[in-house]
């Protein structure tokens, strides 16, 4: 009762066969190929993509405004 021969799947297949016909399926299976590999794309564009770069001032110019909150003080 738990597990199906295999004639339970072949009447299954032919049913389906029958439903969605054999250029139907096909299509669908295309599609879905299509459909991972711009997932793909999609991840490999993201791992590929420039990391932000922080610009960093001179330490000239940070000691500057060191030296003239000093002589404020």
């Amino acid at each position: 009762m738990g597990s199906f021969s295999i004639w339970h799947w072949l009447i299954v297949l032919v049913i389906v066969l029958l439903l969605f016909g054999k250029g139907k399926i096909s299509d669908v299976m295309g599609d879905m190929a299509k459909g991972v590999k711009s997932f793909k794309k999609g991840l490999a564009d993201d791992d590929t993509a420039e990391k932000p770069t922080i610009d960093h001032k001179p330490s000239d110019v940070v000691s500057s405004n060191t030296d003239e909150k000093t002589r404020a003080s």
